[in-house]
């Protein structure tokens, strides 16, 4: 099937999706200020400045060629998306660049919104680049964004903990492991069991970890999508979520806690071991500086790869982090993927990485010094982005997501008998536009 057959072939939910995107944009169409031929508009995530640094720096390297500016999206990611798929339904030519987070790409690109990756700078932007991050920028086995920077979640630990527990934390351990050291240290684990984003993270890395996936097709179409939900993994899953939300394991925040709540936990005296994303580190060490966390817990904090689900299958982290993609209106689509190939260069990466927090997706990057410093787990987290799944590849990602989000929270709710298969048939009566989210 050809790229235009397949545009036309979308099916009705996706469809009506679209079409509510464009009765509320289509006045936003071509409402970007009039700017110089060769300025350049890079729609950005909030960060500490990082990518504005970026932009400005590849401007004055360019000597002239093209000038980057940079506006700014909403904070949270739902929303990042909902005013980008408006503006790209509404034909927007001023979205140069776009800062995009991973699941929400094939969304973009089944409607054909994406313009193509240039065969040449697709083989420029992912040498060396890990794995994790390659997979979130393809759909349909075809790069269709550009990797900038990867996240994951890696396992933290109090070491006086695990020695405590009798664990051996050189070698990779399982959740069953963590959630008898905490039970038996009457510590609790620092996961995030709140109704958001962070719980279809949760699942879909458990899902994965014991080597399931939550759509077996994602290219499928909404009225034919087959979920794997309701499966042995899902069920393992499941029982992981529920063991720690019924054995009071998460603590009594765990259905209201998120990544930041969840690090406060792990930071004071009940703290045990955590899931949870690179900012911990500098985190933490800026509370020390501050004067509001002890030093010896900072220095009792270790870390490793994220839990297993067997003790014989390595596990699959979450994938997270920001890919560069360039809306097919845009007026110059040349012009924005020479600046992307300057943005995702080795060296700001590694900057990125040192100033703002952000892990590379090109290896080459972590030969930098100064992350080794800054990050001494900077070797965990390449090594975890190698093995990191996304989460579900598919155009109705946003309603997979809500879908799991009602229905696999509070973790104490969970049932490995029912909840998987129920949350299954939920989905898919959404798809099918039978029942609303």
């Amino acid at each position: 099937m050809d790229r235009r057959t397949r545009r036309d072939a979308k099916n009705r939910p996706k469809a009506a999706v679209l079409a509510g995107l464009m009765m509320g944009t289509l006045a936003m169409s071509g409402c970007g200020p009039a700017q110089a031929d060769n300025t350049l508009t890079w729609y950005i995530n909030p960060d500490a400045g990082g990518q504005a640094a970026i932009a400005q720096k590849c401007s004055d390297e360019s000597g002239g060629s093209y000038r980057i500016e940079t506006s700014l999206l909403p904070s949270d990611a739902a929303s990042q998306r909902e005013q980008l798929a408006r503006r790209l339904a509404a034909g927007d030519s001023s979205l140069d660049i776009m800062s995009l987070d991973p699941p929400f790409i094939p969304e973009l690109a089944e409607p054909g919104f994406l313009a193509p990756v240039p065969e040449d700078v697709q083989q420029s932007t992912t040498e060396n680049v890990v794995e994790g991050a390659l997979a979130g920028a393809t759909w349909k086995d075809e790069l269709v964004t550009v990797p900038f920077w990867a996240n994951t979640q890696i396992l933290w630990y109090r070491k006086s903990v695990a020695e405590a527990a009798g664990l051996d934390m050189s070698k990779p351990v399982t959740w069953e492991q963590i959630m008898e050291a905490a039970k038996s240290q009457e510590k609790t684990l620092g996961v995030q069991g709140a109704s958001a984003e962070s719980m279809t993270v949760w699942v879909n890395a458990l899902i994965e970890s014991a080597g399931g996936s939550i759509i077996v097709d994602p290219e499928a179409t909404a009225d034919t999508i087959e979920l794997g939900l309701d499966s042995d993994a899902g069920t393992a899953a499941a029982e992981v979520i529920s063991t720690i939300g019924k054995e009071g394991l998460g603590g009594p925040g765990l259905p209201t806690q998120d990544e930041n709540a969840s690090l406060i936990g792990f930071q004071g005296d009940s703290g045990s071991f955590m899931v949870n994303y690179p900012f911990v580190w500098p985190a933490t060490s800026g509370a020390v500086e501050a004067g509001t966390v002890d030093k010896k817990v900072l220095d009792d904090i270790g870390w490793g790869i994220f839990p297993r689900m067997t003790e014989d299958q390595e596990s699959a982290p979450p994938l997270g982090g920001i890919n560069l993609g360039v809306g097919a209106e845009s007026s110059n689509p040349e012009l924005a993927y020479e600046a992307i190939q300057c943005i995702v260069s080795v060296e700001n990466q590694a900057e990125y990485f040192v100033t703002n927090g952000n892990p590379p997706s090109n290896t080459e990057a972590y030969e930098d010094p100064r992350i080794e410093e800054s990050f001494p787990m900077a070797e965990t987290i390449r090594d975890s982005l190698q093995v990191a799944a996304p989460r579900p590849q598919t155009p109705f990602y946003n309603e997979v997501s809500t879908g799991i989000q009602q229905t696999w929270a509070p973790p104490a709710a969970v049932d490995p008998e029912s909840t998987p298969g129920s949350s299954s048939d939920f989905i898919t009566s959404v798809l099918r536009g039978e029942q609303l989210l």
